[in-house]
């Protein structure tokens, strides 16, 4: 099978991989999710026990639900969770570890996670959205027809606590913009005694509507979505503490904060605190402007908030993962800018040393706080924090990794440049107490080497990946830059799985170099504040960089032979070279281009140049339209029909602008496909048209 089939097939070689990971409160079990195979789609729930022993809890064909009948809602929650599997593909269990939800096909299953026993449907009200568990494990919340239902697990009682007032109105899902940017997927939260339910109400009705229709199929009524552009309204989200005594609707208590000045809900939960005090909601909230974040508790009898932390910048502040928190003793777990890094902060203090770049909070358990952390941006470590241990690094050197805690038990997930598998451990008492295993397939590539290198005076993180069959002096080698280049994303990793597409287009006759530049995450803040008002100058200047310094150093890279190739911001980037810079990038491929920033979201395009009625001069600078005129190099542009992220317009846009120009270039339109093509047979296509359309545009043979 070619590398381009099997990348499609196995969804990018993600299917197979275990993942979702829960423990048990004394550590002794852990769940997962994965499919029996590296092809398998119908993902199935497993537990493993502390020594090995593994068991599947819930397969979806045993269920026979296997028809993928997804409702709107759910394909949209899938679509920001970039989610592209099928199955069991997310999860809730309760405080004890006994029972697990989940959904299959809109319809709502229980099942015992203690052994023995099938899954169970349950008399909800379809479809089903995003059920949650009780703490206490005998009810569960999920969302239908947006109304918030509570579904009795013993009597199978279901009513419904909150219902919308509007027809734009839905209760307990994230809005398209927190869940597309800001890292909340959900809007509902389970007191810790599952007396109530913190639950979030999205007013829609401010929202611009957009129409994204199928051209490929005209008898079909245009999708009609809320899509708040950059400098227009957003949805209008308020939290409400639903108490759950009695029967019928819940009357709600409003929390209050001044939502005209912070009208982002960024995150949600509540917090338990010490000397066995009431829980309390806590939330992050956040400016339009973004240069303020602040983190409130409520009180959940009155709604009334207090200031627990703020923070402010001058550029932005960016959303936190994994806070708030606290630890057993009580004391808040939060991330924060200090002396000019991004560090652990427990109680008031920070815990964490300047030359650690923390970028997210894993789990709490008891005291101890487990959190992922950068010394040099390519490697992710885990590290852990307790008061009287201090810091420590739980990881080798050398990798990427993720993990859980709980009942002091580790789960660690360790991706490196030694192997394209995923190596899964569960650690107790510091030593290793089972293996998950992975199904995903083995890449049909040639053994490789990916060269890391630090390129140009601003020490750019650098991948270089050449043809396994290229022997050094024996002949110059066309160049592929392959970036993706911009905030909150990186593709310069120490994990062989990061870079197998590069690879293969290496293997096609490629230099292939990885760039990441300014606006990258791993380094410091003011690394990523670089791009405050200007998303074309730095990433393309550190592109030009990074190419020359590499060629420097590395031998038989042609410079005469020069081509980009990106998709999504990666996308902007390409067409942005051969726009801007044609002395040195001579072909691009810009698959779902940002193309006019006035196009793209609220929270991510004014994070970067502000609002464009105030800013018109940046948001004209970082658009391509207006170099439309001066494209010189052979350009190919790559957009789903059906993207409701970077619509078709962006492409549609640049073209007619390139079309009034008279510039010739190459369209593809993708009908049916969203902003990440999974269709087997596109995704396996659009690798080898790229690769025809580079040679072509470089003279080179195939």
């Amino acid at each position: 099978m070619s590398f381009p089939r099997q990348q499609a097939r196995t969804r990018r070689f993600t299917l197979g991989v275990p993942r979702a990971f829960q423990i048990s409160p004394d550590g002794g079990r852990v769940a997962f999710l994965r499919g029996r195979d590296g092809t398998d789609t119908a993902t199935s729930l497993w537990t493993v026990d502390l020594d090995g022993t593994e068991r599947v809890v819930a397969d979806p064909r045993r269920i026979g639900r296997l028809d993928e009948d997804l409702p709107p809602e759910e394909r949209a929650r899938r679509e920001r969770l970039r989610e592209t599997g099928g199955g069991i593909v997310a999860y809730s269990v309760d405080e004890a570890f006994a029972r697990a939800v989940f959904t299959l096909s809109g319809r709502l299953y229980t099942v015992g996670l203690g052994g023995g026993g099938d899954p169970r449907e349950l008399p909800a009200a379809a479809p089903v959205i995003d059920p949650v568990i009780s703490p206490r494990g005998d009810a569960v919340a999920y969302v239908s027809g947006g109304a918030i239902h509570v579904l009795d697990l013993d009597s199978g009682a279901d009513r419904v606590v909150a219902e919308p007032d509007g027809p734009d109105v839905t209760w307990g899902l994230a809005e398209f913009i927190a869940a597309e940017e800001m890292g909340r997927y959900r809007g509902m939260w389970w007191a810790p005694d599952g007396s109530a339910l913190l639950a979030a109400r999205v007013d829609d009705a401010p929202v611009t509507r957009w129409h994204i229709s199928d051209p490929a199929n005209p008898e079909a009524a245009a999708q009609v979505v809320a899509y708040p552009a950059a400098g227009t309204a957003n949805a209008d989200v308020r939290l409400a503490v639903l108490p759950l005594a009695g029967g019928g609707p819940a009357a709600p208590t409003w929390v209050e904060w001044d939502r005209a000045a912070l009208p982002y809900l960024a995150s949600a939960g509540w917090r338990t605190a010490p000397q066995d005090r009431p829980a309390e909601p806590v939330l992050v909230v956040q400016s339009r402007d973004q240069r303020t974040l602040r983190l409130l508790g409520a009180d959940p009898g009155t709604g009334r908030t207090r200031l627990l932390a703020e923070e402010t910048h001058d550029a932005w502040v960016e959303v936190p993962s994994g806070v708030p928190a606290a630890t057993e003793g009580g004391a808040a777990v939060w991330i924060g800018v200090r002396d000019g890094q991004r560090r652990l902060i427990v109680g008031d203090a920070p815990v964490t040393p300047s030359d650690l770049y923390v970028r997210a909070v894993g789990d709490v358990d008891g005291d101890t706080v487990l959190f992922t952390a950068s010394r040099d941006p390519v490697e992710i470590d885990l590290w852990s924090f307790h008061p009287a241990d201090g810091l420590r690094r739980l990881t080798e050197p050398g990798g990427v990794h993720a993990g859980r805690l709980r009942g002091g038990t580790l789960v660690v997930q360790r991706r490196s440049l030694d192997s394209s598998e995923v190596d899964t451990r569960v650690r107790r008492g510091g030593e290793q107490a089972a293996v998950v295993g992975s199904f995903a397939e083995r890449p049909e590539l040639p053994d490789f080497s990916v060269t890391l290198l630090r390129a140009g005076e601003r020490e750019l993180r650098t991948a270089v990946l050449l043809p396994s069959w290229h022997e050094p002096g024996s002949r110059r080698l066309p160049v592929l830059m392959d970036p993706y280049g911009g905030p909150h994303a990186q593709r310069v990793l120490a994990a062989r799985g990061a870079h197998l597409t590069s690879q293969w287009f290496a293997e096609q006759g490629f230099a292939v170099v990885v760039a990441d530049g300014r606006g990258s995450p791993g380094r410091d803040p003011e690394w990523e504040y670089a791009l405050h008002g200007d998303l074309a100058g730095p990433p393309l200047e550190d592109q030009v960089a990074a190419l020359h310094a590499t060629a420097e150093r590395v031998a038989d890279l042609d410079l005469e032979r020069v081509a980009i190739r990106g998709w999504s911001f990666g996308g902007y980037l390409a067409a942005l070279a051969v726009l801007r810079r044609p002395d040195v990038f001579h072909a691009a491929v810009a698959g779902a281009p940002v193309t006019d920033w006035r196009l793209y979201d609220t929270h991510y395009t004014e994070r970067y140049l502000g609002m464009p009625q105030r800013e018109e001069a940046a948001y004209r600078d970082s658009s391509l339209l207006a170099d439309a005129g001066a494209l010189s190099r052979p350009l190919m542009l790559i957009h789903g029909l059906a993207d409701d992220n970077v619509v078709f317009a962006h492409s549609q846009r640049l073209s007619s602008a390139l079309l009034a120009a008279g510039r010739p270039h190459t369209v593809l339109p993708l009908s049916g496909i969203t902003h990440m093509p999974t269709e087997e047979s596109t995704a396996e296509n659009l690798l080898l048209l790229q690769v025809e359309f580079l040679r072509s545009a470089l003279g080179l043979t195939s």
